[in-house]
Order: structure tokens, then C-alpha cells, then sequence
């Protein structure tokens, strides 16, 4: 039996998981709210509990989390908690636990993904040999590379999200200026995230909002989006077309750098929402608008994960080949 685990700000899934080959089988899947948690002892004990565990059945444990890993510690970006690896093991007796970066676990199960888990924007020419590229936006923007080593997709997260925003238009332009003006510098998830696109709103609003958007609540990503695809709203519309063209045009970006011939993967909690959006085409007019290299990524196949348990796949992935090497 495997255990895995999604940890993110705002949920949490975990998950017992049979060993199979290349794709583990989920035996039970449970959702948390977080922050009803002081830790994630707690959770993993109410699991173990629930479903009657006994010592010694778990052979592999990972968890991907919404946060920085080093070494055998992760401290989670919005929720005040400490993982110590070591100390999870001791304390259940698991032989060991792995601790990933959340987009790293998410990407360990894109090479396992089914055809009836993506959506295809486009769909190129993949590169057997090729690397993928994974880029996700949600609370934030999320990129990876999976290196193809020898026909092995080796997954390798990055903090890309991080780096500067490219404008590309007149719009872009004014709304770096707008980003630098109340930030002092523009990342890119400045723009390609929840909190982005709320970004985007405040600086494409040149009126009142038609759909009467509060940018303060917390579900204004959403609101925003709801208003552009129903056309109550025209500037909503525009904040709506300047996010997808953005994110068009960094997974173009990041699929240039990892020369990704195997195909790019959009992730997150964000795409699935705004599917209709990413298929009308400005998204890929955006990604391969990069004379001279139109033709390279033109023939770079490109699918929206719409596995909503996708992360916490990833993550059972990597136990699995964790418990594999120790048999």
C-alpha cells in the first residue's frame, strides 16, 4: 500500500493507493480543508484510522507540497506549518517519506495521464525523444521540466513563475507599468495566477465593473472569469482576453527554453475553469507567435490536464518508483 498526498493552502488530499505499474490505483481518497488541521499527523491518523491500517502496510509515502522543499523539511506558503519528513516516519513508522515541491509531484503524473484526462489545443507532432514542459497557474504559477533521459521522463521543477513578465503589446505594456507602479517589479505570476488576473481587472477597468466584481473577495478570480465568459461585463472580457494571451505567451516562452518537442501540459485549477477561454485562440496565438521559431512550436502538441486529482497522482507515482527501488 502506498500513502500520498496534495498539501496546498487551501486543501488537502490524501490518498491510499495500490502498487501498479506504470500508474498507481487509488483504493481511497480523502479530502481536507486544511486550516480544520493543526498538522498533517493529524490527517494521515485520521486516514490510517478510517480505513483500519496496520502497522508495517504502508511501503512507500510522498506528499507534494504547496511550498518549498529542502532537504526533508517543507514549510508551506500560506499555512503556518513545518513538515519534517523524518519526523512524520517516526512518528507512523513508515520506513521513510518524501517530500516534493507541489508542481514537481504534479508533474510525475503527467507521462501517465489518459487521453480522456486532457483537453488538446493543439495537436503538433511529439517528439518521441522530446522533453515535456508543465506550466500551471492556480494561487500562483507553477512551471517544471521533465528532462527525456534516454526515453525516461525525469521531472524537474523550477521556480520560473518567479522570473519577470514579458510584455508584448500595447496592453502588456501598460499594464507592466501599472504591476511596477504597485509592486516595484512584475513577475510573471503577477499576471498568470488567481491573483493575477485580479491584476489584470484592476488595470483593464477603466470603468465600474458592469458585473460588480468585489477584486476583494476571495472568490474574485473566479467572478471575473463567470463575468468575461458570460459578456456581462466588456472590460472583464478584455482583462479575461490580456490573462489567456499571457499565459499563451509563457508557455510558449517556457516551452522554447526546455525545448519541449514532446509536448506542453497546462495544469492548475485555473485552466479546467477556463477551458472555453484557452480554446478560442488567443492562447495559442500567443504561444507560437516567436518568429523565427513559429515552425518548432507549431509541431509542440499542447494539452490542458483536466484530472482535478492530478498532484496527488504525481505524488503516489513517486512513491510507487520509491517503493520499487527498495524491493
Amino acid at each position: 500500500m502506498l500513502l500520498a498526498g496534495d498539501i496546498g493552502g487551501t486543501k488537502t488530499l490524501l490518498g491510499l493507493f495500490d502498487h501498479a505499474s506504470p500508474r498507481p490505483r487509488a483504493c481511497a481518497v480523502r479530502a481536507f480543508s486544511t486550516l480544520d488541521y493543526p498538522d498533517l499527523a493529524a490527517m494521515i491518523t485520521e486516514v490510517l484510522t478510517a480505513h483500519r491500517i496496520e502497522d508495517g502496510s504502508i511501503a512507500a509515502v510522498c506528499f507534494g507540497v504547496a511550498g518549498p522543499v529542502v532537504g526533508d523539511i517543507a514549510e508551506l506558503t500560506n499555512v503556518p506549518w513545518h513538515i519534517d519528513a523524518r519526523r512524520v516516519a517516526a512518528r507512523f513508522g513508515f520506513a521513510r517519506v518524501d517530500l516534493l515541491n507541489d508542481i514537481e509531484a504534479l508533474a510525475h503524473a503527467v507521462p501517465v495521464l489518459e487521453p480522456t484526462e486532457v483537453h488538446v489545443l493543439q495537436e503538433g507532432r511529439p517528439q518521441p525523444a522530446g522533453n515535456l514542459a508543465l506550466i500551471a497557474a492556480g494561487t500562483g504559477l507553477g512551471e517544471a521540466l521533465l528532462h527525456n533521459v534516454g526515453g525516461r521522463l525525469i521531472p524537474s521543477a523550477s521556480e520560473g513563475g518567479h522570473a519577470d513578465f514579458a510584455a508584448r503589446t500595447t496592453r502588456d505594456i501598460a499594464l507592466l507599468r501599472d504591476l511596477v507602479q504597485r509592486y516595484g517589479r512584475a513577475d510573471v505570476e503577477r499576471v498568470v495566477s488567481g491573483p493575477g488576473l485580479v491584476n489584470v481587472f484592476l488595470a483593464a477597468h477603466r470603468t465600474s465593473c458592469a458585473a460588480r466584481v468585489d477584486v476583494a473577495a476571495a472568490d474574485a478570480p473566479a467572478a471575473i472569469s463567470n463575468a468575461a465568459l458570460e459578456r456581462t461585463c466588456a472590460d472583464c472580457v478584455e482583462a479575461l482576453d490580456l490573462f489567456v494571451e499571457a499565459y499563451g505567451a509563457e508557455a510558449g516562452n517556457l516551452a522554447l527554453r526546455t525545448v519541449a518537442t514532446g509536448g506542453v501540459f497546462v495544469g492548475g485549477g485555473i485552466a479546467p475553469k477556463i477551458l472555453r477561454a484557452l480554446a478560442s485562440g488567443g492562447f495559442m496565438r500567443a504561444f507560437r507567435a516567436k518568429p523565427p521559431l513559429e515552425p518548432l512550436l507549431d509541431a509542440m502538441p499542447v494539452k490542458v490536464i483536466l484530472n482535478p486529482e492530478v498532484g496527488l497522482l504525481g505524488a503516489a507515482v513517486y512513491a510507487a518508483g520509491v517503493r520499487s527501488l527498495a524491493l
